[in-house]
């Protein structure tokens, strides 16, 4: 468990990602991600999110443990924020960059909006707790609580 000073205190079992414009490009995974994923899963149950527009999906986490969730509609807001209630909020941190995403940051007991190569939707950073430039540094944060407990206490 991780308290953050005048926030709240965090017990978190999963981490779910958005897939396309968080950690991947144009459907194909950022170098260095699947070792970061990997790491994360030994602690969290980890569980990449999408729509998989690019069709890659599958192919890019074939060695990796993590939960493939493929959306059932096209805009997939609902089925995001579902999933997240689904696992527990309270238990659950959230991350992406699309306007899609923005339900899940806001209901997740930590939302962290990515601002990579896609961009961010406005709506999303603003129902995020934290903004980030790079999934690495997402992750890296998740890794070091204390990167957490620095931003996120009063």
């Amino acid at each position: 468990m991780t308290k953050i000073p005048g926030w709240k205190a965090l017990e978190i079992k999963h981490i779910v990602f958005d897939y396309n414009g968080t950690l991947a490009h144009n459907g194909k995974v950022k170098s260095g991600i699947l070792d970061h994923l990997s790491a994360l899963t030994s602690k969290y149950k980890v569980y990449v999110i999408t729509a998989d527009t690019y069709g890659t999906v599958s192919e890019a986490f074939k060695d990796v443990d993590v939960n493939l969730l493929i959306l059932k509609n096209e805009t997939g807001t609902i089925e995001k924020a579902n999933w997240v209630k689904e696992l527990g909020p309270e238990y659950t941190i959230a991350i992406g960059n699309g306007r899609n995403d923005r339900d899940m940051l806001a209901i997740a007991s930590v939302g962290i909006a990515v601002c990579g190569n896609e961009g961010l939707a406005v709506e999303t950073l603003m129902s995020a707790d934290v903004m980030v430039h790079d999934i690495i540094d997402a992750i890296n944060m998740i890794q070091n609580p204390k990167a957490l407990i620095a931003t996120l206490r009063e």
